[in-house]
């Protein structure tokens, strides 16, 4: 666990403009506060000596107010900084984990994790660990120099005492680094624990197991919350331990500079400023320390949502921009592919060959777990085989179709070229049957749907990908029982349009349906391999 992981700025160079201004306004800020010393320092010396004080008043005044403005703008530009830092990684991870092929891919309780409770953790890193950090390099190189011009032997003390601080800061950061890691396990843990209790909630009210959960999960809470109070406790005692040696220190410098005073050795002004000058070389390396443990989340995120991904060689596929003309003959080509899921020796598709050239219809059929599904996800680049197949650009409807949160029109349009108009999007809604239910809504195309299409019927969903798939312009469809969720006029509007298409492009459609595989071109039955029969 890195107190600054430079691949942050590497990686994601969205972060690097906001955590630069705010290096610069930290450095800003730890210089006002020498100066204020010296402005102080000044003003006492007029005040006893009977000087000009008024003027020295007044420069301890700007002091104090740029010292302030300073403040608020690092506190504003920390609040940025933190939304860009934790949004530009969240964006960064989820595109990473989409065009990764699933072997690649975290569980998904874990990239929940990351990518929620990960990426909010970035933000006190961002907001105060980062300003306490560049103070702490800025602000005793700045302090020290001063010390040496005014008061040498002070300046000793300093630099003698001063690595004291960070290095129990390291000895105890190491364990944090455990605790740290520990806590972040247990919320892993209770995240995929109360993810896997919620998707078999009706099952488990079924059997009547439900209320078993309840104990499990207050479990699983408790290792939760026992490893954070261990991860508070270490830093509270860590805060202290540095408060306690910076305050020896400081302390040692007042002892000097008064044993000097009292036999008129230095200065009333060099003894103070050699006062407030050492407090201000210690107190950035303590805040570095106390908002390290505050932001020890943060670093930990940080080096878990910038680790590499092993991405094995992907799909070969050329790719087709939205003007070029779909290619009337493209070659999908599958021979001898081998496939297990990751962390299993069982393969799931043993030697299984598809070559489909130009247009046509393809029906893929086979008893349920024998690895259509599977077979399309190869197809489509989404997990990568032995033998990866060559195939060109395609477009993939699964079983449960991806509508994002907006509107109808705006899910209808995901993935199509830019040139499409309404009219192509209540042409495709036509063709499907859909265009009485959409004319229908009070608001048309600029109807709302929640995330996942809520508001739609299995079947309504399925047909908005259907019309979707219409207005895509990739060579090859890809689709996952494209008439389970439909009723019988319905899955026969949609075995009318696929066989329309398939004049022009090439479908591989998996499917249970006689209706469709009757009018097929091409019949490819999967037979489960050896392993699944003797199991």
């Amino acid at each position: 666990m890195k107190p600054f992981d430079p691949r942050l700025l590497r990686e994601v160079p969205a972060t690097r403009a906001p955590i630069g201004l705010l290096a610069v306004a930290a450095a800003a800020q730890g210089a006002a506060a020498i100066a204020l010393a010296f402005a102080l320092a000044r003003l006492v010396t007029d005040v006893v000596a009977q000087g000009n004080w008024e003027r020295s008043a007044l420069w301890a005044l700007g002091a104090f107010v740029l010292r302030g403005v300073l403040g608020m703008f690092v506190d504003r530009m920390g609040a940025h900084t933190a939304t860009a830092v934790s949004s530009a990684l969240r964006r960064r991870v989820l595109s990473r984990w989409i065009e990764a092929p699933a072997e690649a891919r975290p569980d998904a309780e874990e990239a929940t994790t990351l990518a929620v409770q990960g990426a909010e953790a970035v933000e006190p890193y961002a907001a105060r660990f980062l300003p306490a950090l560049v103070a702490g390099v800025v602000v005793p190189v700045l302090a020290v120099g001063a010390l040496v011009v005014v008061d040498p032997l002070s300046a000793l003390i300093v630099v003698v005492t001063l690595p004291l601080l960070p290095l129990f800061a390291a000895l105890i950061g190491r364990t944090t680094e455990d605790d740290t890691m520990g806590r972040w396990r247990a919320l892993e843990q209770l995240a995929g624990h109360f993810g896997d209790v919620m998707r078999g909630l009706p099952t488990l009210v079924t059997y009547g197991r439900a209320r078993r959960q309840v104990e499990v999960v207050r479990a699983v809470s408790d290792r939760h919350r026992m490893a954070t109070m261990r991860t508070l406790r270490l830093a509270f005692l860590s805060s202290a331990a540095l408060e306690l040696l910076a305050t020896i220190s400081v302390a040692i410098v007042a002892v000097t500079v008064g044993l000097r005073l009292t036999h008129g050795s230095i200065s009333l002004e060099v003894g103070l400023l050699a006062i407030l000058l050492a407090p201000e070389a210690y107190w950035p390396i303590r805040r570095v320390g106390a908002e390290f443990h505050a932001a020890a989340d943060g670093a930990t995120a940080i080096d878990r949502l910038l680790a590499p991904t092993s991405c094995p060689a992907g799909t070969s596929r050329r790719a087709y921009g939205p003007n070029d003309d779909v290619p009337a003959g493209q070659e999908v080509e599958v021979v001898g592919v081998e496939y297990a899921y990751p962390g299993t020796e069982t393969k799931v598709l043993d030697g299984v060959s598809l070559v489909a050239t130009g247009p046509g219809l393809t029906v893929v059929t086979g008893p349920s777990g024998v690895g259509k599904t599977t077979l399309l996800d190869v197809i489509a680049g989404l997990r990568t085989p032995s033998n990866p197949p060559r195939i060109s650009q395609v477009h993939y409807v699964t079983q449960r179709p991806f509508l994002p949160d907006g509107t109808l029109e705006s899910a209808l349009r995901l993935g199509a070229p830019t040139g499409r108009t309404t009219s192509d999007v209540w042409d495709a809604l036509r063709r499907i049957g859909l265009w009485e239910f959409v004319a229908g809504l009070p608001d048309g195309l600029g109807t709302r749907i929640g995330d996942d299409g809520f508001g739609l019927s299995a079947g309504q969903r399925t047909r908005v990908a259907l019309a979707r798939a219409l207005l895509s312009d990739a060579p090859v469809l890809l689709l996952d029982e494209p008439t389970a969720h439909l009723d019988g006029d319905a899955a026969r509007t949609v075995v009318d349009v696929l066989r329309e298409l398939a004049a022009k492009r090439r479908i591989i459609a998996v499917t249970h349906s006689p209706d469709l595989v009757a009018v097929s071109d091409e019949h490819v039955h999967l037979a489960p391999t050896f392993a699944e029969l003797s199991s």
